[in-house]
């Protein structure tokens, strides 16, 4: 009898989370009367007037709407809008990892439970995740990468320093050997995914977005490093010669794509690389560059590269490039990761196919389609609720009235 008790009390309680609908984001329709079964951190049965088992812990949401949790693929938790200025200069490493900490928390209430966080220096993406991971602060899933790549005086360079400070970004590496090297650093440091710097920026002095930085040769030399060590590749590319470098040296994902062209359009689809299109951000930032004290020339950027943008994008979209959700949250307030989702249904997305940006198309970029992406045995209790109708107004999922994280309800 003891042995049993023992075993008994071991085993996880049922919990069943019912709701009025659920948005099977694969098919793009809702199911009705939604019940989803879960046994410690993982879904066991998912679907509609499911029998509950005697003893489970219900959670009724009445008439509130089921989906699963949302996956942002390009934060930089770490960072806040004012760092696009001379204002980053002045904070520790200490400090910016404990805004990460609020950051995280501040994601995971929006309903963001998983992230990749694509550039964060002196590995402060990384510890904040291990933190998560062990349970010492709340916040999303973190793929984390790191310091980007970048080539000296990069866009992921400091450009921000006089020369006679000599400051140098810690992922700078010039050159094939040097950048296989400092891949292999990041990856001993605990780097999930290695983030490239393959073009000229906005948010950066000295360079030209539509001009790309690293080589051919280069770019080879860490993505194939990065997949022979099992690691993903991600590169920021808003010109047209970067995106197509990037794709033709295998990557994996390219970030931004302001400037793609019919050809950067044609080499994607051809080698099925995702595009994680980053596009609220230019509405915030440009409002609000004055408040953050956004220096002169990087405003004058962002007000030519940014619109345009939303023009190249709207092709890629309507022309089938994959398209995985990022925001580039930092440049604006961590938390507003849904606005993304009107942009996209604005470019000429329905409302399923932009959620499906963020769930089913998000998992498979980031490599945890078994985990993540969707409501189904299994995968992890990761699930959201929102009044309304999601499938016919996106904008409800700007407001996540509930969120639960392997199981466990976070808000």
């Amino acid at each position: 009898m003891l042995a049993c008790a023992a075993a008994c009390a071991a085993e996880p309680t049922t919990i069943a989370v019912k709701a009025a609908h659920m948005v099977d984001v694969r098919s793009g329709t809702l199911v009705d009367n939604a019940v989803v079964l879960i046994s410690g951190e993982r879904i066991t049965a998912a679907g509609s007037k499911l029998a509950i088992p005697a003893g489970a812990q219900v959670i009724d949401l009445g008439n509130k709407t089921l989906l699963p949790g949302l996956i942002d693929a390009h934060t930089h938790i770490t960072g806040a809008p004012e760092d696009a200025g001379y204002s980053i200069i002045a904070k520790s490493v200490p400090r910016v990892t404990l805004v990460g900490a609020k950051n995280a928390l501040t994601t995971l209430r929006a309903g963001f439970t998983t992230i990749r966080d694509v550039g964060a220096d002196n590995y402060t993406d990384i510890g904040l995740r291990d933190a998560i991971n062990d349970g010492d602060v709340p916040g999303p899933r973190i793929l984390a990468s790191g310091p980007p790549l970048s080539i000296t005086g990069g866009h992921c360079d400091d450009t921000m320093h006089a020369p006679e400070y000599k400051s140098t970004a810690l992922g700078v590496a010039d050159g094939a050997d040097e950048a296989m090297k400092v891949t292999r650093r990041n990856i001993k440091y605990g780097a999930d995914v290695i983030k490239i710097c393959a073009t000229g920026g906005v948010l950066s002095f000295g360079d030209d977005p539509r001009t790309s930085q690293y080589t051919l040769d280069e770019l080879k030399a860490i993505i194939s490093d990065a997949h022979r060590l099992g690691r993903k590749t991600a590169a920021h590319a808003h010109g047209g010669d970067g995106i197509k470098l990037s794709v033709l040296a295998g990557v994996d994902s390219i970030e931004h794509g302001s400037y793609i062209d019919e050809e950067g359009i044609k080499l994607m689809k051809e080698h099925k690389t995702y595009l994680v299109p980053t596009l609220y951000l230019g509405d915030w930032l440009i409002e609000n560059a004055e408040a953050i004290k956004l220096p002169k020339p990087l405003l004058e950027k962002a007000k030519v590269v940014l619109p345009t943008a939303r023009v190249n994008i709207g092709k890629a979209i309507k022309a089938g490039v994959p398209i995985a959700f990022g925001t580039d949250a930092a440049v604006y307030p961590h938390g507003l990761n849904a606005r993304e989702f009107a942009v996209l249904v604005k470019l000429g997305m329905t409302p399923a196919q932009a959620i499906r940006t963020a769930t089913v198309n998000a998992a498979d970029l980031l490599g945890w389609s078994d985990k993540v992406g969707s409501i189904e045995a299994g995968k992890f209790a990761d699930l959201i609720a929102v009044d309304g109708e999601p499938l016919k107004d996106v904008k409800t999922l700007e407001q996540v009235q509930w969120v639960m994280k392997g199981g466990a309800v976070v808000k």
